[in-house]
């Protein structure tokens, strides 16, 4: 956490926080010299900041739970036959702490930012341009291109998941109609059930403060945490948990699909910078029980317990999502599916707040007479174009496959790396140049990530359109 009497320094290591305030300061300093930024040492960008309604920590730990708890959960036992059970563990545990180091070293220079641009908030795109702009010589004429890629690809990568979860909202309210009509799914119109979303969607959208969106994503866990405790039940209370029919370690080649699967169902960077910007104590995201390693270190163990369970029920026989292994003719099985559809559904606001928020800054100057106005008719177009891309396009889930696995490969794990780098070129690395080090294995991840994630994400469009 961001120290106010250390006059503009980074955040200490978590140990600091133990030392004397004039020994910490004097470390602190001598560590990372910025003694030179005198102009920053009088601006304290918290102490600045005003906000209509600002986000507690509560209501940040909420949205921070349900942007990481999505459906991609559902896939973690199948992610655990990639890997083995005993090996899925620990590499479950390994890209929870890659990817949560990412959002705090994201957060971490965007408070060493604030001090050196004298703003009270950035985006996560003018986190990056503003890295660039203070960094190397070399990379400042990078800064533009560098805010421009992170824009397109947060707007791309959160559109079309929004796009998608009207598709999943509408394939689990049809799959238990179509039980009850006593019909085949595959007799049913999808497009129906998703056109018929619009509207709901469209009331949820219009929602404008991330404060208000708290019981949203407040009710969106309770329907999760009833989907995944019935899952549990099944998993538990309905058959043998046997050690005979899995594999506790499974060979190299098989890994690459469980890190692809994890890494894009725990990713949520996009919405790290809109919860810190809309935070009443932004500085509560870090430390060692900070909000986000709190929101993180939970959302880790239900993936374990998920992955570990569902594979040692079912087995090689897991399906792609959990609940495909469910009994649908059962009341239970059927409550899972609703409760996960209308989780899905409180979720999309937080997780579309993203693009809103790229949108409205891009025109926002052009619309100064009316404001409010122009900004419900921009919402109110903009979910109506997404829901009619899942009209069009009800297959669209392997296509985002693949935009979702370049874009949060690199925004997620690479673009935080180079942040930083960029951040601290003129403060220092560390001792042996730790941070350039680190981050470099960081980069190696990202690109391992990247490249097996399209893998598998194209071979998804391949399965699906040679059927």
């Amino acid at each position: 956490m961001v120290n106010d009497s250390n006059g503009g320094v980074p955040p200490p290591q978590e140990l600091e926080t133990f030392l004397p305030q004039d020994e910490k300061k004097e470390k602190i300093v001598a560590k990372f010299n910025m003694t030179k930024d005198v102009e920053a040492a009088d601006f304290d960008p918290f102490t600045e900041r005003k906000l209509d309604n600002p986000t507690s920590n509560n209501d940040t730990l909420t949205h921070l739970l349900k942007a990481s708890l999505g459906t991609g959960i559902l896939a973690m036992p199948k992610a655990f036959k990639s890997a083995g059970l005993i090996s899925g563990i620990f590499f479950t545990v390994l890209v929870a702490v890659v990817c949560t180091h990412c959002a705090y070293i994201l957060i971490k220079c965007a408070h060493v930012l604030y001090r050196k641009t004298r703003k009270t908030n950035m985006s996560f795109s003018e986190v990056g341009e503003a890295a660039l702009d203070h960094g190397p010589t070399w990379a400042r004429k990078w800064a533009g291109p560098f805010r421009i890629f992170i824009l397109v690809s947060l707007f791309m990568t959160y559109f079309g998941t929004c796009s998608v979860y009207t598709v999943i909202v509408a394939s689990n309210i049809l799959q238990v109609a179509a039980y009850y009509m006593g019909v085949k799914e595959e007799e049913m119109e999808i497009r129906i059930f998703i056109i018929a979303l619009l509207i709901p969607l469209i009331f949820m959208v219009w929602i404008r403060n991330l404060k208000y969106l708290a019981p949203v994503s407040m009710l969106a866990n309770f329907l999760m945490a009833v989907g995944l405790g019935i899952t549990f039940y099944y998993l538990v209370g309905t058959g043998e948990l046997n050690f005979g029919k899995v594999n506790l370690f499974t060979p190299p080649s098989q890994w690459p699909e469980f890190f692809s699967l994890t890494i894009f169902a725990m990713e949520a960077i996009g919405v790290v910078m809109p919860l810190e910007n809309a935070m009443r104590t932004p500085k509560a995201l870090l430390g060692v029980c900070g909000v986000l390693n709190k929101g993180m270190s939970g959302v880790t163990v239900v993936y374990i317990l998920l992955g570990f369970l569902g594979y040692l029920r079912y087995g090689d026989a897991v399906g792609d999502a959990i609940t495909l292994n469910l009994d649908q003719t059962q009341i239970p099985a059927q409550i899972v599916k609703i409760s996960i559809a209308v989780a899905v559904y409180c979720t999309f606001g937080l997780q579309f707040f993203v693009c809103i928020e790229i949108m409205w800054h891009s025109i926002k100057d052009k619309y100064t007479k009316r404001p409010d106005l122009a900004d419900y008719i921009m919402r109110t177009i903009m979910v109506t174009v997404c829901v009619l891309l899942a009209v069009a396009v009800p297959t669209i889930a392997p296509f985002m496959g693949v935009i979702g696995a370049f874009c949060f490969s690199l925004l997620g794990l690479i673009a935080p790396a180079i942040i930083e780098i960029a951040t601290f070129w003129d403060i220092g690395f560390g001792p042996g140049r730790f941070l350039l080090w680190k981050n470099l294995l960081v980069f190696i991840f990202g690109m391992f990530a990247l490249i097996f994630g399209t893998k598998d994400a194209v071979r998804d469009i391949i399965k699906v359109y040679s059927k």
